[in-house]
């Protein structure tokens, strides 16, 4: 075993001796009965195929791929440890005996990689979609169509005592530990807080009557698995709800909480039906870590810092000043799986960031697919696409680096292909630059960095300012043409659409052409909703926003002094107003993310722009915007009118059938991203697309 040394710290690594950046992410932490490699949670993510035995092959690799990458310490999604716990019908239980020979892959897998697996148990309570919900009191969720039954005493007993035999099973199965889930606003978060207990009897009244089932199933646990076995549990910090609980209950809960057995205390922020966002791009980086660092002082365990902490810099520094023990990432993790590694070996910059877009991942896990990874769609997907050497090397052109193209480009040419990509910008990026103008989409910089990157290690020709013509890709000789030119932005066919103060998205974002204070936006998808925002922020408060500037827009009491962390937000004077039109009748911005939508809505309406739908747009003129709302006629009198309103493909390169089929000695024309369909811009779609393509040539 080889050790590399940084400053005071040495950390043992079986391949590299190197000097690391990073001494206190990269150091070992001594629990007493077994030592973590390193500082680093993969925190627990719903994947999916944790729900089926079936897929339990294809969980194995995901987990096996983090930990050959490093990490110090993986714990799994949500295990349920009964049927009224499942958060969907038939979701993932271990319960008996035949449960644990599937769980025995995942934990083989990550042993023989080096690395340390807890199991995470999670009981949903009110937040299962299925009927057998249950809960501290009757009182159903808004997120759940089924209203929970109230644990009877006995029932209580039983859901301890399955809590207490699903973590034997689990160390059964191979498992270091196990990750007790009394966070999010799931079962044990439901008892904690007076919002939903509402009961009168010993597990309900004040804090240490709510804190019973935490203590008692930590308690049972404890007795059952022995002291060798690591418990970690999920606390939640802030509730981020009305009727959550105070700081000093949630430092109450922790104290009874180590005294019970826990090894390690992680932290978690905001119940799934908080309105105010906690792990979007639009929240700062580690904006939690500080509350974290308070409890880290009331308690002897080592405390986890979690929550938008995405590149190793922030998780050194939140170690460095004494704000936690450990970091939690768990989307990192589908991002790039080989984070540690890189970051151990100086190469942070070849990693591919988590943008915190949640477009593959929670938005998959809460539509029941499974998830993946808008920047690596690899993740959960690493049976299947499999980028492997080419058995016979091509050569590959590639025109558009847009997400599409980079993501073409970069794959075939790490399975061996000679790649040439082209673009006629004087940089690569395409949407992605112009997306990270957005508000809250500065992370989008990021994965340009990486590609830009990956472009120079896989030695992909780079050839930028050149419009590529079918002609020249012709006499050039490539086996296949990749065409991922992307689109053009699609002029609506409405009388006065050339009036000077019409402007498109493109000229507004990235040609920085003035606005007006009064705004049409004619479109109300998600470029109209970016658009949106743009306008509306304060030039006065530099992006990414700070955390004080940020808390006080979601009313965000960073002390968790109030009941929940919740204060008043700020009510400041709109920087513009807006007027956000589309012809559909639906209500605007109804196919945003799932899991994210509800946060750009609620950006707009905290700003007062007026949203309409079934709008019918007759003529744009000097008055401004003429258009009929429900037969009735209105004018919009604003400044400028910017136009989100769809795009079209640009396949100018791609040949007819009749011409492939008159010229068989032609390479392959494919295309893929914006270019193959552009109906509603997809960047999670496109680096799927050219990945795909990519491992298929």
């Amino acid at each position: 075993m080889a050790e590399y040394k940084s400053g005071t710290s040495l950390i043992q690594n079986s391949t590299y001796i190197i000097m690391t950046s990073y001494p206190h992410l990269l150091a070992p932490l001594d629990l007493g009965f077994t030592t973590l490699r390193n500082r680093v949670v993969m925190g627990s993510m719903h994947t999916g195929l944790e729900d089926r035995f079936y897929n339990y092959g294809k969980l194995a690799a995901f987990y096996r791929e983090r930990a050959r990458g490093g990490v110090g310490l993986i714990v799994t999604g949500g295990i349920s440890p009964n049927r009224s716990g499942w958060l969907l019908p038939f979701g993932g239980t271990l319960n008996f005996k035949g449960d644990v020979f599937n769980h025995r892959k995942v934990t083989a897998a990550v042993h023989e990689e080096g690395g340390k697996i807890l199991m995470q148990i999670l009981h949903a309570g009110r937040y299962g979609y299925q009927p057998f919900v249950v809960s501290a009191s009757d009182k159903k969720s808004p997120i759940s169509p089924f209203k929970p039954r109230a644990l009877t005493e006995a029932g209580i007993e039983a859901t301890i005592r399955d809590y207490a035999r699903c973590a034997k099973l689990a160390r059964d199965a191979g498992y270091d530990g196990v990750e007790v889930m009394g966070s999010e606003g799931y079962l044990i978060n439901q008892f904690l807080c007076a919002r939903t207990n509402l009961r009168t009897d010993r597990w309900g009244g004040g804090i240490e009557n709510r804190m019973r089932l935490p203590v008692e199933i930590v308690k049972r646990i404890r007795a059952e698995v022995g002291e060798d076995f690591i418990i970690m549990y999920r606390h939640s910090l802030l509730d981020l709800v009305d009727g959550g609980n105070t700081w000093d209950d949630v430092v109450a809960v922790a104290k009874a909480l180590q005294q019970a057995g826990v090894s390690i205390l992680n932290t978690g922020y905001g119940w799934h039906e908080a309105r105010v966002p906690t792990i979007v791009t639009s929240v700062p980086r580690g904006a939690f870590a500080g509350l974290a660092g308070r409890l880290r002082l009331e308690v002897s365990i080592p405390v986890v810092a979690s929550n938008r902490i995405n590149m190793p810099a922030e998780a050194e520094g939140i170690l460095q000043r004494g704000d936690a023990d450990m970091i939690s990432m768990a989307r990192p993790f589908l991002a790039d799986a080989h984070f540690v590694v890189k970051a151990a070996q100086g190469r942070a910059d070849e990693i591919n960031t988590c943008i915190g877009c949640n477009q593959a991942c929670l938005d998959h896990t809460f539509s029941n697919k499974r998830a993946s990874c808008l920047v690596n769609p690899r993740a959960c997907h690493e049976t299947e696409l499999v980028y492997k050497p080419a058995v016979k090397p091509r050569r590959v052109a590639v025109v558009g680096a847009g997400p599409a193209g980079l993501s073409a480009a970069t794959v075939a040419a790490e399975c061996g292909h000679e790649v040439t990509l082209f673009d006629s910008a004087d940089s690569v990026g395409g949407q992605f630059q112009i997306a990270m103008q957005v508000p809250g989409k500065e992370e989008f910089a990021e994965t340009i960095r990486y590609f830009r990157r990956k472009l120079e290690l896989t030695g992909v020709t780079l050839k930028l300012g050149v419009r590529a013509t079918r002609e020249q890709l012709l006499a050039e000789g490539y086996d296949d043409v990749i065409v991922a030119t992307g689109i053009k932005v699609r002029k609506p066919p409405i009388e006065g659409i050339d009036h000077p103060k019409v402007l498109s998205y493109v000229d507004v974002l990235r040609d920085k052409k003035p606005v007006g204070k009064r705004v049409a936006i004619i479109g109300a998808g998600g470029i109209g909703f970016d658009m949106g925002e743009f306008l509306l922020h304060d030039p006065t408060h530099p992006l990414p926003l700070a955390l004080d500037v940020w808390a006080r827009e979601w009313g965000v009491g960073m002390k968790g002094d109030t009941a929940g962390g919740l204060v008043p937000a700020s009510q400041p004077e709109p920087v513009r107003q807006l007027y956000l039109l589309q012809r559909k009748t639906s209500k605007p911005g109804a196919g945003l993310g799932k899991t994210s939508g509800w946060v750009h809505r609620a950006v707009l309406a905290r700003n007062g722009v007026v949203m309409l739908s079934g709008v019918q747009y007759d003529r744009i003129d000097d008055q401004g915007l003429h258009i009929t709302v429900g037969g009735e006629q209105r004018l919009l009198a604003v400044d400028n009118v910017v136009v989100c309103a769809g795009q079209d493909s640009l396949t100018e390169l791609m040949p007819s059938e009749e011409e492939v089929k008159a010229n068989a000695s032609w390479p392959r024309f494919h295309k893929i991203g914006g270019a193959a369909l552009a109906a509603e811009l997809d960047a999670k779609r496109a680096i799927k697309e050219g990945a795909e393509l990519a491992v298929s040539l």
